[in-house]
């Protein structure tokens, strides 16, 4: 008996072993993971804790059946081979907790692997407004032979806006400069702003004269469901060619163009898109000369407000006025600022510009 009975507390261990590294193996797995992904340090922190737990148990269960297999082994006094047998209490606990041990490592995985998730998802709808107006608004324009541009653009609130612009080349010798800026806030308005811009570009690739692609673009777009969405647009078209500036503007605010030392606006040439299905657009056109400035932006810079006030479409030509030379990127950063200070605070509206200079 003194032989058998620490024989068989070593076979105890073992199996103690058995359950405890099943148990640590889909907790060192988990652990693993988190840290490669890198999500959450004190999620990873849990789990590496757990499998530590779980694999020194298993260590402590091994030692002891070595011991045991040593004593039973060897000649050893009666009461030290029954006594030894305590080193196997633990692990005999062990056995008898074996399935809820695996059930408990098996459910630590699996909410390891649903917080993964859910974190996963959350950061995809943080990102994905940020992704949707990158669409509407590139922070990269398209780098064009003979124009220098700069861009601004701040949603109101939140990072879903109505607001859009682009940039393009129509063929090898004109260039398309589009904003515009759908009323309302969020989701919807921004479906339909990426719609208005994509669909504009199809047919200022199909109609030379952007008047007549505006038309176009209403009668589609006042086919859609849009409830009380209506869109103002301003489109420029500059052919390089024939050194001309081709405009038509559906109710949005006046753009201006610096030429021949004046600033110059460039105001609607039609009502807002959506508006009427059938309503009518015309283009006007302008000489468009070296060292020539073009100034495109949303309401949302015109329409600052210090109380009762509005920085309004002469701050916007002043401010030009004040320094027609300068930078795109510069000019492009003094109206955000102009129109800021002026509203002394956060302005609440979708704001845009953009600004194209020939060089």
């Amino acid at each position: 008996m003194e032989r058998i009975l620490p024989a068989a507390a070593a076979i105890i261990c073992i199996g103690a072993v058995v359950v405890w590294i099943r148990a640590a193996i889909p907790r060192r797995t988990v652990a693993n993971r988190l840290s490669a992904e890198q999500i959450d340090p004190d999620l990873w922190r849990l789990a590496q804790g757990e499998y530590r737990r779980d694999a020194h148990s298993a260590i402590f269960a091994a030692v002891a059946g070595v011991v045991l297999i040593v004593i039973a082994s060897v000649q050893t006094p009666g009461v030290l081979a029954y006594s030894s047998v305590l080193l196997a209490l633990p692990s005999v606990y062990t056995l008898l907790r074996r399935q809820e041990l695996s059930d408990l490592a098996r459910i630590a995985s699996g909410r390891a692997e649903v917080e993964q998730r859910a974190r996963e998802v959350l950061t995809q709808e943080e990102l994905a407004p940020l992704q949707w107006a990158a669409r509407l608004a590139p922070p990269v324009l398209p780098d064009l032979e003979g124009f220098e541009i700069g861009r601004a653009y701040q949603p109101g609130s939140g990072a879903m806006a109505g607001d859009f612009y682009d940039v393009f080349k129509v063929d090898n010798h004109r260039v398309a400069a589009v904003i515009g800026d759908v009323t309302g806030h969020g989701i919807e308005p921004s479906i339909t702003a990426l719609q208005a811009k994509y669909l504009l570009r199809a047919f200022l690739l199909q109609f030379r004269d952007p008047g007549q692609a505006l038309e176009e673009l209403n009668s589609q777009m006042s086919e859609l469901e849009h409830g009380e969405e209506f869109i103002s647009l301003c489109v420029l078209v500059f052919d390089s060619d024939a050194e001309t500036l081709r405009y038509a503007s559906a109710g949005h605010p006046a753009a201006f163009v610096w030429h021949a030392r004046e600033v110059r606006p460039l105001g609607a040439t039609g009502p807002l898109l959506m508006l009427d299905p059938r309503g009518s657009y015309h283009s006007r056109e302008l000489a468009w000369d070296p060292d020539d400035v073009a100034v495109l932006y949303t309401d949302g810079l015109a329409e600052a407000r210090r109380g009762d006030a509005l920085f309004g479409e002469d701050g916007v030509a002043s401010m030009i006025r004040r320094d027609p030379t300068a930078s795109p990127d510069v000019l492009t950063k003094t109206l955000v600022e102009a129109a800021r200070d002026f509203a002394d605070g956060r302005i609440d509206d979708d704001l845009s510009v953009l600004v194209l200079r020939r060089s």
